[in-house]
């Protein structure tokens, strides 16, 4: 965009402090979440009594398997999707760590075959339908740092072989290896054991899995040594016989909040049962819950076995406790659920769901820079991937190209000021669209809990060339949550691939600053609850203008500012709400803006729509529907949208499309 030549004055506030004293406006108007709140505390879980759910979906290891180091997995690898044998088998046996999707149901040949999954891997099951059927996943000796999760291994049962002696088609198979979690799984119906842990493999959780409708569940040792440790928790073993689990020469077992349902029951007097303490193992059990088991848990005279707050129906045979065992949380921290609530819980979370599919990648945790998780992602993209970005401040740029859909980039601090991505290039260095810090081609991209900024000093340079995007838009279905946007001129471009091409750009519960053209561009953008802030340069007459649209004539909506603040810190009298912006002249581009519902500041200027580059404001679609505060006096020279055409004029109507998207309808 061509601008006037302007500056900031020198020394004002700092811009933390700015941006302080406006959330204090905004929690004064009772806005919503716009200001820098504090996340909420988990809020009592229906269900347990405890904690909300929430936080049973977290992509870190727990018990045993976060010791020593932690199991990551594949992270820091890239990201892929596979809906084959061979596609699957290629990336689990890889070298180099991957994040594996498995999307749909991969019907492994020849019956019973094993999938090799080698070290560094994450093998994660797409929503709640990804599956092996007919195949083992095996990890061989010496594999470490493997996470396999939200999947369906099923139906490698050889018919009419109940004991599975005839073949050794398991679910998952581990020998000799270290730092394994198991997670949110179904294991039924399958040749020989569900689950096999064996030979002194080490750091092992398994938690939230169904184990349905079979003989042998789940079975750990087959070794003299007494090496493994191991949790075990959440766990529904519901149908089955045995090894629920068996846990031969285990250092540590700690198994808490499982739920025992529906054995099996064919008259074995003994090798129905449900946990055993077998060998040298120590085995301590917390608050788990047996309904209808044979034997709930029994060891042998050379184990330990410590039972506290389990609940018992319908049971009968062994109870044995003896021995001290050893104390789980000298080794973790852990959150025990009521026994009584277990049953509801597990049944509610065990197994695969739909919302751990999707795959979480942490910055710096995982992926040094923000710029490098994106980049883990895989082109054509076909499901929801979370770059989780800490607290801090990343200087460096950032680019989603269009081939990258379905990205949420989400700040964990506890309010947007915490995380901040941020550069200082202007347009002289690489024009408009090189300045931007951040740059969204792709479709369907949700950024939350973040700042974007641009902190090139105009004050401090004579550049010819002073624009300073701090984002930039062309992608479509873009939304904001909870970000901001700092910057002083052409802060935020939400802008489309061409001329004629409607994109969609929904902003909610934000803060946007600068001085010229600072919200602007051709995308159809709302913006809703949310502070904008229009910065004084110091003139007593033109500080500059809020808006400069470039909306396709063939487009009803360009941008919408609604049920939100404008403030100032400039003079009364001194700052447009926008003017039309004709990018190289395009005779086509016929902006169009609608405020309705905010407070101006004194600021606006009575005739607050002006011309820009020949073309005059009255040609273009300029409106105001109920705005309020002292810059919003009605005057010849500002539109006003009648109650007719104001109901049509809605969110909904912006942003629906042909495809009905509706952001905002999900809060």
């Amino acid at each position: 965009m061509t601008h006037l030549h302007s500056k900031r004055l020198p020394g004002p506030p700092p811009r933390g402090r700015t941006l302080a004293a406006v959330v204090g406006l905004v929690a004064a108007l009772t806005l919503g979440a716009i200001g820098q709140a504090k996340a909420a505390a988990p809020a009592p879980d229906r269900v347990s009594g405890t904690v909300s759910s929430a936080d049973r979906w977290t992509d870190r290891a727990h018990g045993f398997a976060s010791l020593d180091g932690g199991t990551t997995g594949g992270a820091g690898g890239k990201v892929v999707t596979v809906t084959d044998q061979a596609s699957l088998a290629r990336y689990a046996a890889a070298e180099e760590p991957y994040i594996i999707r498995v999307s749909g149901a991969i019907a492994v040949e020849p019956f019973g075959s094993d999938i090799v999954v080698a070290s560094d891997k994450t093998v994660i099951g797409v929503g709640d339908s990804g599956e092996i059927v007919h195949g083992e996943l095996h990890l061989n000796p010496g594999t470490h740092n493997v996470i396999i999760r939200n999947l369906t291994i099923r139906d490698s049962y050889v018919e009419g072989d109940w004991d599975g002696k005839t073949q050794d088609f398991d679910a998952i198979q581990m020998d000799t290896v270290d730092h394994v979690w198991i997670d949110h799984n179904r294991f039924t119906h399958m040749g020989d054991g569900l689950l096999d842990i064996r030979k002194d493999s080490q750091y092992i959780t398994v938690s939230y899995n169904r184990f349905t409708d079979h003989n042998k569940a789940l079975g750990i040792g087959w070794t003299t040594n007494v090496l493994t440790q191991i949790t075990i928790d959440h766990n529904w073993f519901t149908g089955t016989k045995q090894r629920n689990p068996s846990a031969d020469n285990c250092a540590y077992a700690h198994l808490y909040n499982n739920y025992l349902s529906a054995q099996v029951n064919d008259g074995d007097p003994v090798w129905t049962y449900g946990n055993w303490s077998r060998g040298h193992t120590k085995m301590v059990i917390e608050n788990s819950y047996y309904d209808g088991v044979q034997h709930p848990y029994q060891a042998d005279a050379t184990a330990e076995l410590v039972q506290r707050g389990s609940i018992l129906r319908n049971t009968a045979g062994r109870h044995d406790e003896w021995g001290a065992a050893f104390e789980p949380r000298d080794f973790y921290d852990y959150r025990l659920d009521p026994a009584s609530a277990v049953p509801a819980l597990v049944t509610r979370f065990s197994g695969p769901q739909k919302r751990i599919g999707t795959v979480e990648l942490n910055v710096p945790a995982d992926y040094p820079t923000v710029q490098a998780a994106v980049d883990a992602v895989p082109d054509g993209n076909d499901s929801a991937v979370t770059v989780a970005i800490a607290p801090g401040t990343y200087r460096a740029k950032v680019f989603i190209p269009a081939a990258k859909p379905r990205i949420l980039l989400r700040g964990t601090g506890q309010d947007r000021s915490d995380t901040v991505i941020v550069h200082d290039t202007p347009a002289a260095y690489g024009g408009s669209t090189g300045s931007a810090t951040v740059r969204i081609a792709a479709n369907d991209v949700t950024a939350r809990n973040l700042t974007f900024s641009n902190d090139f000093d105009e004050a401090a340079h004579e550049l010819n060339g002073e624009q300073a995007l701090a984002m930039k838009t062309t992608g479509d279905r873009i939304v904001f949550e909870d970000t901001a946007f700092l910057g002083n001129q052409d802060t935020l471009m939400t802008d489309s691939p061409n001329l004629t091409a409607i994109s969609r750009v929904y902003i909610r519960d934000s803060y946007i600053e600068g001085d010229v053209d600072f919200i602007y561009g051709r995308a159809t953008t709302v913006v809703e609850r949310s502070v904008i802030k229009a910065l004084s340069r110091g003139s007593a007459t033109n500080n500059g203008y809020i808006t400069a649209a470039s909306t396709w004539k063939g487009n009803p909506h360009g941008f919408l500012i609604t049920r939100s603040r404008i403030v100032s810190d400039a003079p009364a009298e001194s700052f447009h709400l926008g003017r039309p912006w004709h990018p190289g002249g395009e005779v086509d581009a016929v902006a169009q803006v609608l405020i309705r519902d905010t407070e101006l500041p004194a600021a606006v200027k009575s005739s607050p729509w002006t011309d820009m580059s020949g073309f005059s404001w009255k040609d273009a679609r300029f409106a105001e529907y109920r705005t309020y505060g002292p810059g919003s006096a009605v005057t010849a020279d500002r539109p006003q949208l009648s109650d007719a055409d104001a109901a049509t004029y809605t969110v909904a109507n912006y942003l629906s499309g042909a495809d009905g998207w509706a952001p905002h309808a999900h809060h």
